[in-house]
């Protein structure tokens, strides 16, 4: 995700997202954190789906 990107989902200017980097890193370095959290939920949502539709090809 782009800081563009991440702009857009939080509803923030990009110029927040650059002040939070250089004047709050740990408010930054805490939605970093969280965005990568919501991407790996996403990701293992979907590995689980395909080894569903696997489980029930083969079963």
């Amino acid at each position: 995700m782009t800081k563009r990107d991440m702009a857009g989902y939080l509803n923030v200017d990009i110029k927040t997202i650059y002040n939070w980097e250089k004047f709050k890193p740990n408010l930054y370095k805490t939605v970093m954190k969280g965005l990568a959290f919501d991407e790996i939920v996403e990701a293992q949502k979907e590995s689980f789906e395909k080894v569903k539709e696997l489980q029930k090809k083969y079963k």
